[in-house]
């Protein structure tokens, strides 16, 4: 079951692989017409269509049945005006009472990008198509869709997979049509997948976009910054850094945008487990892990942390080593972030799909499994990302991608989203800095170069 938002990344993920919309159209067309057609029998077969693509669903379908169409107002898209104008001659704009004299009404006025109940002379169609006792198939979901005023159709045709909130109460007889949509555009990160980045409101302000806070840093320093730089570039408002003794100094120092909180001991300690849970009641999302070293007290702090906190997390680095023998459960939102060295810690034995994926359903975490081909799984779903270079085997980019996770988490993308999304941008991020500067590349130039990406994604 997918949402509006999944439909329409994986339309767009779909053109990224020359399947247009118009392809698409066309594909939603001849299975629209091939169910509408047996049903009809010897019925005549009006189409009432929108302005949408799912009007030009209904064009399409049209043309092919040469049935009667009536429109409620002129297309919105070009693929749907493409429709419509190859059968111009039978196109006639809808008014009271046009639906009498057809047996058969097919639904194809409002599909699932419209929000908000229907109005002016859509309003005056779905009453009267409600009140007809008509047969009504309607295309992808019934006009309306979610509202108190939505088409009671009979028979439903839904596009690639059912929509959330779609049952026989409010869809009538669901079918599920294959409409082309390659299997790559489900199963891999592309470019429809910016559709989710959270893009502030105009009103909005500072710390609306996010606030994250970073547990890291004592024996090394460069991790916990680059992980809140990475944080602050993709998009989040403020991010505070937790930080020992010995490397809070030093971290403040590499930037004006930290905030840095410096704890009690040289290194992460029990100690200092209360301030942290302070420190939490002001963040949206907490990363821990970065630059905390491999001792065991760091980490026995850490692992006592991760169980205590309720805040949405990204665990990362030597805070993965920290669970790596403790039976986990979480509670809130969390994201992994290991690489297959990490990952192999934390099953007891090589990684696969297969034991990642159950070892996420039984952890309830998120798990981005670094590497050539990221993988990203929650236990039900899984996805890959194939962006990124050799080169992004430099130290301090697995910070950069934690840092990106938590960044997009605290903006209120769901965990598993915000990981996926994550893993793509930064693997364009590390493809630029690689074109810029080779192999020479560093972390920071990564980092640097996730603003440009989200310009040019987000513009697209």
């Amino acid at each position: 079951m997918i949402s509006y938002l999944d439909a329409r990344v994986m339309d767009a993920n779909s053109e990224s692989m020359s399947v247009s919309v118009d392809d698409l159209m066309l594909n939603a067309g001849r299975v629209l017409a091939e169910v509408v057609g047996d049903l009809a029998g010897d019925r005549r077969i009006l189409f009432v269509c929108g302005g949408g693509n799912n009007g030009g669903d209904g064009y399409a379908a049209a043309s092919i049945l040469g049935s009667d169409v009536v429109r409620l107002s002129d297309p919105k898209t070009k693929a749907t005006r493409r429709r419509m104008e190859e059968i111009m001659g039978y196109v006639h704009s809808y008014e009271d009472g046009c639906i009498n004299g057809y047996g058969v009404i097919v639904d194809c006025a409002l599909g699932t990008g419209t929000k908000g109940t229907p109005k002016k002379n859509y309003a005056s169609y779905v009453r009267e198509l409600n009140s007809s006792g008509k047969f009504i198939v309607s295309a992808d979901v019934p006009s309306g869709f979610g509202t108190e005023l939505a088409v009671r159709p009979d028979v439903t045709v839904t596009f690639h997979d059912l929509k959330e909130g779609m049952t026989e109460e409010n869809c009538g007889t669901i079918i599920v049509a294959d409409i082309g949509i390659p299997r790559e555009a489900v199963l891999f990160v592309g470019p429809g997948d910016m559709l989710r980045y959270p893009i502030p409101e105009e009103d909005s302000h500072k710390g609306d976009n996010g606030r994250v806070l970073v547990i890291g840093g004592g024996p090394y320093t460069g991790a916990p910054a680059i992980a809140a730089s990475a944080a602050l570039r993709i998009g989040c408002d403020i991010v505070r850094i937790a930080s020992p003794q010995q490397s809070a100094s030093i971290i403040a120092a590499m930037s004006p945008s930290f905030i840095v909180t410096e704890l009690s001991c040289r290194s992460l300690c029990r100690k200092d487990l209360n301030r942290l849970s302070e420190l939490c009641e002001t963040a949206d999302t907490v990363l821990i892990g970065p630059g905390i070293g491999p001792g065991a007290p760091a980490r026995n702090a850490a692992a006592e942390f991760i169980a205590m906190c309720r805040r949405p997390m990204v665990i990362d680095a030597d805070g993965l080593n920290a669970i790596a023998d403790k039976d986990v459960r979480f509670s809130s939102p969390t994201v992994l972030t290991p690489h297959r060295g990490e990952m192999g810690r934390l099953l007891c034995c090589e990684p696969d799909d297969e034991n990642v994926m159950a070892f996420a359903k039984r952890t309830g975490a998120v798990v981005l499994l670094k590497g050539k081909e990221d993988m990203i799984t929650d236990g039900i779903r899984i996805r890959y990302n194939r962006t990124g270079c050799a080169a992004m085997t430099v130290g301090g980019t697995g910070d950069a991608l934690a840092g990106s996770v938590a960044g997009l988490m605290s903006k209120g993308m769901d965990a598993f989203d915000a990981a996926c999304l994550a893993a793509y941008i930064c693997g364009l991020a590390g493809e630029r800095a690689f074109k810029k500067l080779s192999y020479g590349m560093t972390a920071t130039d990564m980092v640097e170069s996730i603003p440009r990406i989200l310009k040019r994604c987000l513009k697209r």
